[in-house]
């Protein structure tokens, strides 16, 4: 199936009605590309690859009649440096322009948006590194057939930035669905996606069980103890425990100790609670138990398939696999589970200035990003292992990059035209396609998405902290869902609980925290401290606001981004919302 074939099962995902479960909050792909204009994804790739067609207006063009076909325009990847039409929204060093947001939760956001360089703006004189002389292709790491780095012809324009809505949609459309399942252990399925419905191999409970310690009884009371079969007569009566089963029916009028969990024995009628009833002595040495209100028939037994049937569906294809859902499995009588892979991620942080410990020091800063990456990709349920450093050294992230085998690479830095921003000539040698170059949004603009090969794919973070954040839940978020099989969360929208200032052209993902609101009931309150290499408002909030350019103000309602670690409380399950049936 190729990319423009993604659909089917997976279509949910990137239409439907807002508010249905694959339904999207805020404009469609169509009403961000405008009516009439073909399909939005197509345009978007040939937009970040420079091949868009020229609209040239026809009574512009030189014997041009009023009915005269527009101009169609294709510049190859290779040729950008010369021919890609600069972003209204950028500068020539493919950063971000300033400006000046009045909102009250921005004390000191200069910018909104971070560079492409690492977690602290690097001055454009900074050199890059020495290459020892007689250096060429043959020393490359890589391998004497690797290409050599390209020679740098001056600073790299800036195509234009996509809408952030398309540039999501891109990504996750990047590739036409999850690789192939697997069949694993039920430990080793955690975190997976079903890739089959999960159907019960037995009924649950698979007999009739007590669900209260207690007696079985047999018709109306009072009712005669009996010993079981084999029992002393002398002593407490054993009773029937879980995990044995009972031998011998229970006549009318008896009685017999039972434990949680055990077996019914046949004939028994309901299960008297231990707290419920008297037993006395008989004359004749026996015993009897009484009862103030009768035992009506069932109380207290869980009859076989109370929760399911034998080839009853307990969860469809595509539900994750929790810790619930493992218990569920195997209660069901599952020793494996057949799921999706966990997709597989390697994280390249770039920059010479970075530290990996201790405090900052000789221009020097610590890395923000190793630290917060890979858990944030283990929240998301990927496989990443501890990030890589790399120098800032062209061969060096090349080979990174071309021996890499993860399914996504994650890099940070480096992803504008600076003279050691690397990312862009590595696509180039490697022969990648750009799908994302760029991405009207802030922070985060200088985001960019590569498709390597077939199945494999770099997304390019920036390197200040709340910017990388903002390309990690722009693109690679998105992309991953796809290759893990997850459906995306259901999309909500939230009202301010204060104005928030928007860029004049660009989307803005502001950090913001749930509070509870007379009026508004739960509304999201903006943080501070929400500048392009900051942090602190992203460690205390509980989801990104997607701000449409312009800003929003007090009472606004909002599309939401909730963090991994905070998807549990959402606006559903924090109204007091209970599901139809539930206590």
């Amino acid at each position: 199936m190729t990319d423009g074939e993604f659909g089917s099962e997976f279509d949910g995902a990137f239409g439907g009605e807002p508010g249905s479960a694959g339904g999207r909050a805020g404009p469609t792909r169509g009403e961000q590309a405008g009516e009439g204009r073909g399909d939005p994804f197509d345009e978007a790739l040939a937009l970040a690859n420079a091949t868009a067609p020229a609209r040239v207006r026809p009574e512009t063009e030189a014997g041009a009649g009023a009915g005269a076909d527009p101009t169609t325009v294709r510049v190859p990847y290779a040729t950008r440096e010369t021919a890609a039409p600069r972003s209204s929204s950028t500068t020539g060093g493919g950063g971000d322009i300033p400006y000046t947001p009045d909102d009250p939760f921005s004390l000191d956001d200069p910018a909104a948006c971070g560079n492409g360089r690492s977690s602290s703006s690097r001055p454009s004189s900074t050199p890059s590194t020495p290459r020892s002389p007689g250096h060429s292709g043959s020393s490359d790491p890589s391998g004497p057939g690797d290409p050599p780095a390209p020679t740098a012809s001056g600073p790299r324009p800036t195509p234009s930035a996509l809408p952030w809505h398309i540039a999501r949609d891109i990504a996750e459309r990047a590739v036409p669905g999850p690789p192939a399942p697997e069949t694993s252990a039920l430990g080793d399925a955690l975190g997976r996606t079903l890739a089959a419905p999960l159907t019960a191999l037995t009924d649950l409970p698979s007999f009739d069980t007590s669900a209260m310690d207690g007696w079985a009884v047999s018709g109306p009371g009072p009712w005669r103890l009996d010993h079981l079969a084999g029992a002393s007569e002398a002593g407490p009566l054993p009773g029937i425990l879980a995990g044995h089963a009972p031998t011998e029916a229970l006549h009318d009028g008896h009685a017999v100790p039972i434990a949680t969990g055990a077996r019914v024995p046949p004939g028994a009628t309901a299960v008297l609670r231990s707290e419920h009833g008297e037993v006395r002595e008989l004359s004749d040495g026996g015993r009897r138990l009484y009862a103030p209100q009768p035992a009506p028939p069932g109380q207290d037994i869980r009859p076989r398939g109370q929760e399911c049937r034998r080839g009853d569906q307990l969860l469809p294809a595509g539900a994750l696999v929790t810790p619930a859902v493992l218990g569920l499995a195997a209660a069901a009588g599952y020793d494996e589970l057949t799921a999706y892979r966990r997709p597989r991620a390697e994280v390249l942080v770039l920059g010479d200035e970075l530290l990996d410990h201790g405090l900052p020091q000789d221009g020097r800063i610590r890395d923000a990003l190793g630290p917060m990456l890979a858990p944030w990709l283990h929240a998301l349920g990927v496989e990443a292992a501890a990030p890589r450093h790399l120098a800032d050294d062209a061969d060096t992230l090349y080979a990174a990059v071309a021996e890499s085998t993860a399914d996504v690479v994650i890099t940070t830095g480096g992803t504008a035209s600076g003279p050691v921003d690397h990312v862009h000539p590595t696509l180039r040698r490697l022969g990648a396609e750009v799908l994302v170059d760029g991405v009207a949004v802030r922070p985060g603009h200088p985001m960019l998405l590569a498709r390597l090969a077939p199945h494999r794919h770099l997304v390019g973070l920036p390197g200040n902290p709340l910017a990388a954040v903002s390309g990690l839940v722009t693109l690679a978020e998105p992309l991953l869902r796809t290759l893990a099989a997850r459906p995306p969360a259901a999309p909500y929208r939230t009202p301010l609980a204060a104005p928030v200032h928007g860029h004049p052209q660009d989307t803005r993902l502001v950090p913001v925290a749930y509070r509870e609101d007379e009026r508004h009931g739960l509304t999201a309150a903006p943080l501070r401290f929400h500048g392009p290499a900051m942090l602190r408002g992203i460690a205390a909030a509980d989801a990104l606001a997607v701000v449409p350019p312009g800003g929003a103000e007090r009472g606004t309602e909002l599309e939401l981004l909730e963090l991994p670690w905070s998807a549990g409380w959402s606006p559903v399950s924090s109204t007091g919302w209970t599901a139809p049936g539930d206590a």
